[in-house]
């Protein structure tokens, strides 16, 4: 696989009719089993829901919940993941990057999420996009382990409330 192939790289948008690709995607990804409030969140952000295909196979997927607290309004990564051997390929990079491109064409305070106090990975990659460690939960998590996460956060706009 050359350099410069990126156009292979398409993301879509989630809705009913392939809500199952997320799910086989989740099953595949996390040592977790998502609730229908999970993917209900999920369908309800579309904006901010996508699968990613690689060559029209879904390879990666991320997935958000928006938040409202007073005029504030917030974007909760729930999961982002990519395939093991499509990693490398900018596929996450991708995902991320349109999530956050739609924070910032509308009024998004704070992007943020949850991770997994051992996956050194995920948090060196969210804070090359910005995102400050700014805590850690201790027994997030209820059947993994390490049970701990840590919670990267980045501000993308002043609080309303703040203006």
């Amino acid at each position: 696989m050359g350099g410069g192939r990126e156009m292979e790289i398409s993301l879509d948008g989630l809705r009913e009719k392939n809500l199952m690709q997320l799910k086989k995607l989740n099953t595949a990804l996390f040592p977790v089993v998502y609730n229908d409030k999970y993917y209900a969140d999920a369908l309800a952000s579309s904006d901010f829901t996508k699968l990613a295909y690689f060559s029209d196979i879904c390879v990666g997927s991320i997935a958000c919940r928006i938040e409202k607290a007073g005029g504030d309004v917030k974007v909760y990564i729930m999961t982002l993941g990519v395939l093991a051997p499509y990693r490398g390929l900018g596929i996450g990079t991708k995902l991320l990057k349109h999530v956050l491109d739609q924070c910032s064409k509308q009024i998004i305070s704070e992007i943020y999420l949850h991770v997994q106090t051992n996956n050194e990975d995920a948090v060196n990659f969210y804070q090359k996009f910005g995102f400050e460690n700014t805590g850690i939960i201790e027994n997030y998590y209820t059947n993994i382990s390490p049970p701990d996460c840590y919670v990267l956060s980045k501000i993308v706009s002043e609080p309303q409330s703040k203006k």
